[in-house]
C-alpha cells in the first residue's frame, strides 16, 4: 500500500503543473526520496499514466482515460504535446526507439537477468546521489530504500563508490549536509572512519560492503569514468547468495568499456 500511496502523491504533484515538472521537483513536492520518486515515475510512465518529454513529466493517456471512464464524465484535457501520442513504453520496448533513459534501463535490466543479481546505475550530480536505473533478478530483489539513499551514501556501496570519486571539498560539502551515522552494526561509525576507508582503497577498484546499509544484503559498486561526472554500476544480492557477487562483479568489469558509451547518455537526463 505504501507504494500505491507514494505513486498517488506523485500523480497529484504532476497535476499541479500544466506544463510538466522534473523528477526532482516532483519528489520534493511529494515528500519522497529522489531514487524512490524516479522509480515510481518511470513505472507510471511505463504504464501510460505519465508521459516524459525533455525531462518533464505530464499526465499520460491512461490518466485521461480514467477521467472519461464514467458515462457522461468529460475526459481530462490534453496537456501540451500530448495529443495523438502513444504512452511512454521506453522501459519495456527496446525495439521501439527508446530515449536515453530507456536505453539505460534496458541495459541494467539485461545485466540483472544475465548475472542473477540486482543491478543499479547511479551518478553523483548537483551534490546528490542520483540512482538512474535499477533492476531485480530472480532471488535478488533491489534493496528496499528504508533510509534515504542520498542521506546515507556513506553506508551503501553505491554511495561509497561515488563519494570516493569526489574531491575533498565536494566530500566535505556532502558530509556537512548528510553527516555520517551508523545504520547497522556493520556501518562506518564516523566521518574519519569513512575517510580512512577511502584512503585504503585502490583507484578504480570495486567498492564492497556487507550489511552496512541493509542487514542480510551484500553489495559491490564499480567506479565509472563518465566525463567529469562520478558514476557507478552496482550489484547486490541477499547474504545467503553472496557467492553470486564476485562473479557478477568480474563480469561487469570485463564489459565496462563496451557499456560506458550507452550509459553516458543518461548523464544529461
Amino acid at each position: 500500500m505504501s507504494s500505491v500511496q507514494r505513486a498517488l502523491r506523485l500523480l497529484e504533484a504532476v497535476g499541479a503543473h500544466a506544463d510538466g515538472a522534473p523528477a526532482k521537483q516532483l519528489a520534493r513536492e511529494a515528500g519522497l526520496p529522489l531514487p524512490t520518486a524516479y522509480h515510481l515515475l518511470r513505472t507510471l510512465a511505463h504504464e501510460g499514466y505519465l508521459h516524459r518529454e525533455n525531462g518533464l513529466f505530464r499526465y499520460g493517456d491512461a490518466v485521461r482515460r480514467l477521467g472519461a471512464g464514467r458515462a457522461g464524465s468529460p475526459a481530462l484535457p490534453d496537456q501540451p504535446g500530448q495529443s495523438d501520442r502513444q504512452p511512454d513504453r521506453q522501459l519495456s520496448q527496446p525495439g521501439a526507439g527508446p530515449g536515453p533513459s530507456g536505453r539505460v534501463a534496458h541495459i541494467v535490466a539485461a545485466l540483472a537477468g544475465e548475472l542473477g543479481v540486482a543491478v543499479y546505475f547511479a551518478v553523483y550530480r548537483e551534490g546528490e546521489v542520483d540512482v538512474l536505473a535499477t533492476a531485480d533478478a530472480p532471488g535478488a530483489p533491489v534493496v528496499e530504500e528504508w533510509a534515504d539513499f542520498r542521506q546515507t551514501a556513506h553506508a551503501h556501496a553505491i554511495g561509497q563508490c561515488l563519494l570516493a570519486q569526489l574531491g575533498e571539498a565536494e566530500r566535505a560539502d556532502h558530509f556537512a549536509r548528510y553527516p555520517v551515522r551508523a545504520l547497522t552494526p556493520y556501518s562506518v561509525r564516523d566521518e574519519a572512519g569513512f575517510h580512512r576507508r577511502c584512503a585504503a582503497r585502490r583507484p578504480l577498484q570495486p567498492v564492497c560492503e556487507r550489511e552496512e546499509y541493509a542487514l542480510g544484503t551484500v553489495c559491490a559498486a564499480l567506479p565509472l569514468i563518465v566525463g567529469e561526472t562520478a558514476a557507478t554500476l552496482a550489484v547486490s544480492t541477499p547474504l545467503a547468495r553472496a557467492e553470486r557477487l564476485r562473479p557478477a562483479v568480474d563480469s561487469l568489469r570485463s564489459r565496462v568499456g563496451a557499456l560506458i558509451g550507452s550509459l553516458s547518455f543518461s548523464i544529461s537526463i
